[in-house]
């Protein structure tokens, strides 16, 4: 007696194992055709993009390196800057206190004289005070002494009282105060008293 065939179909394979027949390329066996063309050419696609990222990363690396340069660079200038504003305020009040030691000597030996008359009094106060204005001068502190008739400026003159008179109005009458500033800059205005208009 033959034995029956079996005419059941064939076990599915296990659901973890791949099926060669159907996906060559897994296999290891080389490509043909078109898949074979795709591969080469999505493998130079690879390649490509592969080197713009290498070149991207070296420029990157290089404009890292040129911001951290100018960046130093800048905190440098800054810092020096500031040394030479320090150095500059220093310096500049230095030579000032110099310029008025020789008045502080004038007006000490004046003092220590016990029998000075008037006159030697008055001529070593005169001779000070020149000392004192040229030192003033040096150190570009100048006087604002506006005369009688000139054109009242509000940046340079200050008006405590406005007066009636015989010139053009807003003009100077007199000179109160003596008014200085330093290398154009006002430190103190003149005081003086205003022509009113008419």
């Amino acid at each position: 007696m033959s034995e029956p065939k079996n005419t059941a179909p064939p076990s599915p394979k296990h659901p973890t194992e791949i099926d060669r027949s159907v996906e060559p390329t897994l296999s290891g066996e080389p490509l043909t055709g078109d898949l074979a063309g795709d591969d080469a050419a999505a493998q130079n696609d690879m390649a490509g993009v592969q080197e713009e990222m290498a070149a991207l990363k070296t420029k990157l690396a290089e404009l890292s390196d040129h911001f951290l340069r100018a960046k130093a660079e800048t905190e440098n200038a800054r810092r020096r800057a500031d040394e030479e504003i320090a150095k500059a305020r220093k310096f500049a009040l230095e030579s000032f206190a110099e310029s008025l030691l020789p008045v502080l000597d004038s007006l000490e030996a004046g003092l220590s004289v016990q029998d000075a008359t008037l006159e030697q009094i008055r001529e070593g106060t005169e001779a000070t005070l020149r000392q004192l204005k040229a030192a003033l001068a040096r150190n570009q502190v100048l006087e604002v002494n506006p005369a009688r008739g000139e054109r009242f400026d509000p940046h340079r003159h200050q008006a405590i009282s406005v007066v009636p008179a015989d010139q053009e109005a807003n003009t100077v009458v007199s000179l109160m105060q003596k008014g200085y500033t330093i290398a154009d800059r006002v430190i103190r205005p003149a005081l003086v008293t205003v022509a009113a208009p008419k």
